[in-house]
């Protein structure tokens, strides 16, 4: 089976023609690179100092990578002199492309990080695209209702003060994405569990702050009394059961995935840059039934919460106790499938390769050896530069696993089977092999014998 690196954010080798910023023709006023048709920073820009011209670079290179990689399956572009000797060969295509998709998980890497530090002003224009919603809303069920009341200027100051908090924690973190930092997780992906965390206590907080501003524009004492009984905990208590439990599941997710990764239970790699695909995905980029779940039955009970406040902002929103344990049924079955997820990668058997038309005989040094087991290939991990950090352990030596490209992809590593060479420095006799993957996890020691 081999493994796909074509989609967009595997790794490769830097554009030709020149240096990093540099690819691209002439240059403008103040040596700014231009393209063919002079248009500065954008299209064709491959300079390393703004957006267009990371991502410009960025995505030359990974055209570049995938056509060396083809090239070098069809069998193009080895040198005569190692074309003679098949294991010479194949290392030396593997260096190359080990050499190229570092070069490229560079390139990859600062376009990542150029995105968290742009991203947060989108997060701003969001926030306060949410409060332009809001104020439309409020206008047109006031021309088709009651008409603007105390409470409807309440809930546009409410939501005023909030947009204006949130933007300044965007660009107090705007190096890591503005409003987007609490809820990406160590591993640069958006988590599931914080997110759906952040959305209750924010709406939450905007209830009370609501709850405040019409207290405090509040004249009649019967009318203050009315909103003080609006807090009282019989009224939200579905509403704090849910924020507790939604809250302690986000911390309870964190200490366990930090804990199994310790153990070297769980296989985490990091992620180019977080992705809303994230909140709905393992981190192979495969659709999680815990997570979809989650967030699907969490964002149905805080859009109720949100109608429930709209039609009494006088009072916390009374989530019903049927909805509340739905919630808390989802929120138990994605803790569990933390619990579950992952495990450790093992190897099941060790066998000699065996080249068409070769004779069956033992282990010798030189020899290719087929290692099988499964989760050599952790989550995420699928991109060439990651592959080519996988080792094996051969008594006292490291042996990296050769990239064997096919067209697409490559055909070694797999995640069920490496084929690696026995090397001339290993001592004949009784020999442990251990695969050490590309998340730091080693798996567990199977012996073998090679042959003098």
């Amino acid at each position: 089976m081999a493994v796909d690196t074509a989609r967009d954010g595997a790794a490769g080798t830097p554009p030709t023609g020149g240096p990093a910023g540099s690819a691209g023709g002439p240059t403008g006023s103040g040596g700014v690179p231009r393209d063919a048709a002079g248009a500065g920073h954008g299209g064709g820009c491959a300079c390393p100092t703004c957006p267009h011209g990371v991502k410009e670079n960025r995505r030359r290179a990974l055209a570049e990578f995938r056509r060396r990689r083809d090239e070098l399956a069809a069998g193009g572009g080895v040198p005569v002199a190692l074309a003679h000797s098949p294991g010479a060969s194949r290392q030396w295509v593997s260096d190359e492309l080990a050499q190229a998709a570092h070069a490229l998980s560079e390139r990859t890497r600062a376009e990542g990080d150029l995105w968290l530090g742009t991203v947060w002003r989108r997060t701003v224009v969001a926030v306060w695209g949410a409060v332009v919603v809001l104020l439309i809303g409020q206008a047109l069920t006031a021309a088709f209702g009651a008409g603007w009341t105390t409470a409807r200027t309440a809930g546009l100051l409410a939501a005023l003060v909030a947009a204006g908090l949130l933007s300044a924690a965007a660009w107090l973190h705007r190096a890591r994405g503005g409003v987007l930092a609490p809820v990406v997780g160590e591993d640069n992906r958006l988590s599931t569990s914080r997110t759906v965390a952040a959305a209750w206590v924010l709406l939450v907080c905007y209830a009370v702050l609501l709850l405040a501003l019409e207290l405090a524009t509040a004249s009649d004492v019967k009318e203050r009394d009315h909103l003080l009984t609006g807090l009282d905990l019989q009224r939200g208590a579905g509403l704090l059961t849910v924020l507790a439990l939604s809250c302690a599941v986000a911390v309870v997710v964190r200490r366990t995935v930090a804990l199994r990764v310790r153990a070297q239970r769980l296989q985490k790699v990091r992620a180019d840059r977080p992705r809303a695909a994230d909140l709905l995905t393992d981190d192979g980029g495969r659709g999680a039934f815990t997570d979809v779940q989650y967030v699907l039955v969490s964002s149905v009970a805080v859009v109720f919460a949100a109608v429930r406040l709209g039609r009494r902002p006088d009072q916390l929103p009374d989530l019903p106790w049927g909805l509340a344990l739905l919630v808390v049924v989802s929120a138990l079955t994605y803790l569990a499938g933390k619990y579950a997820e992952g495990g450790r990668p093992v190897i099941l058997s060790v066998v000699r390769s065996r080249e068409v038309g070769d004779l069956d005989a033992p282990i010798r040094t030189g020899d290719d050896i087929e290692i099988r087991g499964s989760g050599f290939v952790p989550p995420g991990a699928e991109g060439p530069d990651r592959l080519a950090r996988m080792t094996v352990r051969m008594g006292a030596v490291h042996v990296h696993v050769p990239l064997v490209p096919v067209v697409g992809g490559f055909a070694n590593p797999t995640d069920t089977v490496l084929t690696v060479p026995v090397p001339v420095d290993v001592e004949p006799g009784r020999v442990e092999v251990q695969v050490i993957t590309a998340a730091g996890v080693e798996t567990n020691r199977y012996p073998i014998d090679v042959q003098d």
